[in-house]
This record gives structure tokens, sequence and C-alpha cells, in this order.
């Protein structure tokens, strides 16, 4: 439990976003970045002798491209090796190299240490298909900016308890909600019912590489394909024009979810040459018609896993910058039978919204709180490898949390002295196919095949997986907590952190 106020962090792959519950006002406010904005760019650059943050760091990205780090998601392990990642590393202008274990590490030109801010309560949200060390390094890189970090929760569980606030407010009954959050970097949907005061999440999916970023990669990949059919001239290996084009994509594309056509006007955009193209809403949708359906299909898995049907649904509620787009709400529309899209929360704000309501649910001293019981789940199954590498789920996807399970378990061979524990996270039958999330070994007494071997896994409110085993005869006994080997020190992350404890403390020294 939070000592006085904590603050609610949406950190998006291409804006933040920072609220706190005001007791006097009985509601959750958008505390404002420092240059007055509401939400904040996820930038983070370097020069000679400064460190930018936000909007000062997107403004400048161009002309340092090389010093200029964003659209970087915590935690995302091996991602050099990943084709569709790779396809985001070429359209990146900083550098990405593979460090120890293949884990990415964003050179800078400029390096500095900075000193970290003195600790602050918050509730941190992360994309509801985070796997278990994207959870953990989320949590680290919080208490290396100096963080309290006192709970980590869904994003889409947290737009929904701002959706469900607005519904108390109005004395609303039982309703089954479905929230669709499709973000600059991440995707995901989760469906709920609520009642009274208790939420209660059915069931949750997303994918991780899955948003805005992917959009405007495919607009960039045809502005470059476009100006190299006018002027033969591939621009490619130029990160300030490719910086450029990317400015250029995002702005595109959001004038076309307000209009049919958009003007690229860029001069002197790679030696000298001007960039001058009209874009047509059609032909952004047909560039990203295949992640549009992706989209549906995510949508697809997550009433098939709550076992419910599309008609049991009272509100759609739209989450996430990209839900503006018009073809992603007509796509929807018509999946839900022309059902009305819920839109009376801001898309870029709900998620931070939310997270303030569970920081204020889990302070002290905080006045006028929600009396609120949020009951989450486990986005993916747990489980481990036994004979011939079939994945053996411990722990179902969708599972409640929190939740401790045990199974028992037996040694395979004659006098065996140890047994291994392969903890894996996925879907798939056959264990290696699945996320190895870690392992370790135990002692076992030499004895007859057969002896008994006892394994708990326990995932906690922040759903962090903790799994032990013990040999029942011995007593013998091992226990880990999942961590994250990669992204510790992420530097945006860790930045964009830093950054809003101090905004934090000076909205409340006002």
């Amino acid at each position: 439990m939070a000592k006085g106020p904590a603050i609610g962090i949406d950190l998006g792959t291409t804006y933040s976003c920072v609220a706190v519950w005001e007791g006097q006002n009985n509601r959750a406010e958008i505390i404002h970045n420092d240059q007055g904005n509401r939400i904040t760019p996820s930038f983070v650059a370097f020069t000679s002798d400064l460190r930018l943050i936000g909007d000062a760091a997107k403004n400048q990205a161009a002309s340092n491209a090389s010093n200029t780090i964003f659209e970087k998601r915590l935690g995302l392990r091996g991602l050099l090796p990943l084709t569709d990642e790779q396809r985001s590393v070429r359209l990146w202008p900083f550098k990405v190299v593979a460090g120890i274990d293949d884990n990415p590490q964003i050179i800078v030109q400029y390096k500095e240490k900075f000193l970290m801010s003195s600790v602050k309560d918050a509730v941190i949200t992360v994309p509801a298909y985070f796997n278990d060390s994207q959870r953990k390094a989320t949590k680290d890189a919080g208490a290396i900016a100096g963080l309290n970090v006192i709970r980590i929760i869904n994003e889409p569980t947290a737009a929904a308890l701002a959706y469900g606030l607005q519904k108390r407010a109005n004395n609303v009954g039982k309703r089954n909600v479905f929230i669709f959050d499709l973000g600059g970097g991440t995707f995901d949907v989760s469906l709920l019912t609520f009642k009274d005061n208790n939420y209660e999440v059915k069931a949750t999916s997303g994918d991780t590489h899955l948003g805005g970023e992917d959009f405007d990669n495919r607009m960039v990949n045809h502005l470059v394909k476009e100006f190299k059919r006018k002027n033969n001239v591939d621009i490619n290996g130029s990160a300030k024009s490719l910086r450029r084009l990317r400015t250029a994509s995002e702005k595109a594309k959001r004038t076309l979810s307000f209009d049919t056509v958009a003007m690229i006007d860029i001069d002197a955009l790679y030696e000298g040459i001007d960039f001058t193209l009209s874009v047509s809403r059609a032909k952004f949708e047909q560039l990203n018609m295949d992640l549009f359906e992706k989209c549906l299909e995510t949508v697809k898995s997550c009433f098939s896993d709550a076992k419910m049907d599309k008609s049991s649904i009272d509100d759609v509620v739209l989450v996430g910058g990209s839900s503006r787009i018009p073809k992603v709400q007509q796509l929807l529309k018509e999946f839900f039978e022309g059902k009305e899209l819920y839109s009376s929360i801001n898309p870029d704000e709900a998620v931070a919204y939310g997270a303030a309501i569970q920081a204020a649910l889990l302070s002290e001293d905080v006045k006028n709180v929600p009396n609120l019981v949020l009951q989450d789940v486990t986005p993916l199954s747990l489980g481990m490898d036994v004979i011939g590498d079939v994945m053996d789920v411990v722990i179902p996807k969708n599972t409640p949390i929190p939740v401790k399970k045990t199974k028992q378990y037996a040694t395979v061979k004659d006098n065996q002295s140890v047994v291994s524990i392969m903890v894996y996270e996925g879907e798939r039958k056959t264990a290696s196919e699945n996320n190895l999330l870690d392992f370790f070994t135990l002692s076992v007494p030499r004895a007859p095949r057969g002896l008994s071997v006892q394994v708990c896994f326990t995932i906690d409110d922040d759903g962090i997986l903790n799994v032990s085993a013990v040999e029942e005869s011995s007593g013998n006994k091992k226990d880990i907590t999942i961590t994250s080997k990669n992204g510790r020190l992420l530097l945006l992350v860790k930045e964009l952190f830093d950054h809003w404890v101090k905004i934090s403390k000076k909205k409340r020294a006002q």
C-alpha cells in the first residue's frame, strides 16, 4: 500500500501519458508536461551537452537522427533475429546492435550518466500480451528511474476502469464490455464483465508487434519507392531523410483519419531534391489492409477464448490513437453487426486515467476513491517441458490472477540425481516452440524411477511468475522468480520515467 497519492503511467510506444487521482474533484486528472501538453512523445535525444525528452527530442529528430531514440518497447527478447522487427530496425535512424545473449542494445554517440529521482509511487501499464519477462523488465525500469512501482496492470484493463467509472456515475448495471486498444506499437483486446464495483476480465488477446508504427512503416516504404521511381535515387541509407519521411507519414496518417487525401511536401529531402506526393485514404488502406484484418483475427480469438458471442457485448470501447483510423472502425462495426462504437473516452488518455484510478485504490489517505474490485487474467499459458518436448500446461491462459497452481511429476530414470525444470510460456504443444522464460535444476536422491517431484507456479497481482519445485522424500527445494534478462537498462524507458517523476513532483508542489 502506497503512502499518500500515487501516479498512473501509460508508457506508450509512441506517446506517454500520466494521471493522478484528485480527491477534491472526485476524478482522475491528466498531468500536463512541461510544455503544457497532455501526452508526451516517447522520445529521448542526446547532444554533446544536453539530454532532451519528449517534444523537445522529437522536434530535433530529423537533424539529430542517429542520437534520437524512439519506438522502443521494453524487454522485447531476441529483438534482432525476428523478421518483423528486422524490418522496423532498417527504418530506425539510430543504430541497434546485438548485445549479450542477443539482447538489443541502443548505440548513441554521446553517453552520460544521470542521477535518479527520489522514489515516487506509481502504477504502470503494459500491453496485455506482454510476457512475464517484459513485465518484470518494465518494473525494473521503473525502479531504475527511482519509482516505487506498486502495481503493473494491463492497458485494456486500465481503460476498462476509466470506462467503468464513467458508467458507474450513470448508475449503469451489469455490462459486457469489449476493449479494443490499438496503440502506436502494440495491439490488445480484452473482454470484461462488470457489475456494481466488480470488474472481471473474461479473456484477453493481442499482438506486441502491431500498431500505428507499423502503419507508418508501410507508408515510409511506399514513399521511399515513390521517391526512387521519380528520381532514380534510393534514400534507404539516409537516416535524416528517413526520419523526415517518418514524420510526414505520421502526419499524413492522422490527416487521413478525417480527410480523404493527404499531401506529402518535403523540401530538399535528399541532396537538394524536393519531394511532393498526394496519398489517398484508399491507398493508405490498401497498404495496411492485411494488418487491419490481422486486428480482426485477434478480436475473434478473444471471443473464442472467452466462449462468448459478440451479440452479448453492450459496449465496444476504442482505446489508442490508431483506433481513430476510419477503416479500423468500419471493420469493427461490420464485425459487431452495426453496433455503435463507444467513443466518450479520449483514446489517448483512457489508459492513464485507469492507471491513476488503480494507483488511488492502492494508496492510503486518498479521498473519494471509488471502491472497485479488479480481477485480471494471465494472457499466456505457462507450463513445463516434459518427455518428448511436450508443453505441459500448469496455468492456462486467461486464468484469473493472482493464482497458485501445483502439479505432481516423477523421475523417469533409475538412479536419476537431477531434475531439470524448463519453464515455458505460450500456446504451442511443442515446448521448444514456445518462449523459454527460465530453467533450473533440482537435486534428488538416487532411487528407482517414479520419485515424486511437486512443482508450483505462482503469479502475483503484477502478473509476475514464481516457480518452485520440491522433492518430497528428501525435502529438497528450489524456487525462482522469473527475471528479465533483457531491457533492464533500456535508456528510453528509464529517462521517460525519470522525466514524468519530475513533472509529477512539480504538479504536486503547485
